[in-house]
């Protein structure tokens, strides 16, 4: 007898075209999920107004397509997975606030990431939206509304996702068993530093490699990368144990390690050289993903049309949650 598919939920902000470290970290493990579990993926471009206001949120539309051309790219299935964006789904905007009415603000504000948010913005507690305090119950709207049983999470997201259950237990235990606690799926996402090898890598801090780049720009941007800081001269031998270089050879290079490792510490390897090496095992490892998306963007109206299916296919789901919430809380269906 079939068995039933666990459901995934997992979401990006429209940050635009993904870079090495979101490919490592987290999309290669969306598309390995696909293969056990039925997978929910949704640009959250409402999550994104936390801290993109004004003529800022003009960059939302595109780079909602961009990043879903990576998304495709690397694997996600349309056919297997829903892939949408969450504001196209509105409601999850309703389930939003009908969860409000039974968080307790206490839960929100002891979240770690709050003040952390908070002092990374510069705000002030006078200045603060109640969108970014009542972003945790956003979050568990995206994932309960789809019956999401299983979310992949890092260690440090585990805080997160404790709210969501405790949120749910409250709704349950006031309600009737409505939805089921989301458990974390836990996934080891490897650190990706940037090419100053110092931060991860991230787009706003201009440490990056974009997954989309040509193989030029590519290997523009390796020759950026910090290596051994006491390596001042060609003849100097090499550490490869604190080069970032070489971290990220055991990723794109995986074959050449000792080669690598036996020529730089004996400095029969320089940086440059290094780095060109590098910047080919990047190209090569993401030809078949640069490809793939090239085939993408050929297709015009594609991405549009996987998003509006997949909007499509999410609200048939959620219609149907909302309406078994409306009538457990006593909220009126819309009548027209």
């Amino acid at each position: 007898m079939d068995t039933v598919k666990h459901s995934v939920f997992s979401g990006m902000r429209p940050s635009g075209r993904l870079h090495l470290g979101n490919y490592i970290g987290a999309l290669q493990n969306w598309v390995a999920l696909q293969d056990e579990f039925r997978c929910i993926y949704c640009a959250v471009d409402v999550h994104a107004l936390t801290d993109m206001q004004g003529e800022a949120t003009r960059e939302i539309q595109p780079n909602i397509r961009e990043m879903v051309l990576d998304w495709l790219a690397a694997g996600v299935d349309p056919e297997r997975s829903l892939v949408f964006v969450q504001s196209q789904v509105p409601e999850v905007m309703v389930l939003h606030t009908l969860l409000s009415m039974v968080t307790p603000l206490g839960w929100l504000m002891r979240v770690p990431t709050f003040k952390d948010k908070v002092r990374q913005l510069q705000e002030t507690e006078e200045s603060v939206s109640y969108g970014l305090v009542g972003y945790p119950v956003l979050m568990t709207a995206d994932i309960i509304l789809y019956k999401a049983d299983t979310v992949p999470v890092g260690e440090d997201q585990l805080p997160h996702l404790e709210l969501a259950r405790e949120i749910v237990r409250r709704f349950n235990h006031l309600y009737g068993h409505t939805f089921p606690e989301p458990q974390p799926r836990l996934t080891e996402y490897p650190l990706i530093l940037g090419l100053d090898g110092k931060q991860k890598m991230s787009k706003s801090l201009d440490n990056h490699i974009e997954l989309a780049a040509t193989p030029e720009e590519t290997s523009a941007r390796v020759k950026t990368a910090f290596t051994d800081p006491q390596r001042l001269r060609r003849t100097d031998p090499g550490r490869p144990s604190i080069c970032n270089v070489y971290a990220l050879h055991k990723l794109f290079n995986p074959d050449k390690l000792d080669e690598v490792y036996q020529q730089c510490t004996s400095a029969q390897l320089g940086c440059v050289d290094d780095k060109q090496l590098l910047a080919d095992g990047i190209n090569k490892t993401l030809e078949p993903f640069r490809e793939r998306r090239r085939e993408f963007v050929e297709k015009s109206g594609y991405v549009e049309e996987v998003l509006q299916e997949g909007a499509r296919r999410a609200r048939a789901i959620a219609r149907e949650t909302l309406s078994e919430v409306r009538d457990k809380m006593g909220i009126s269906e819309v009548t027209l």
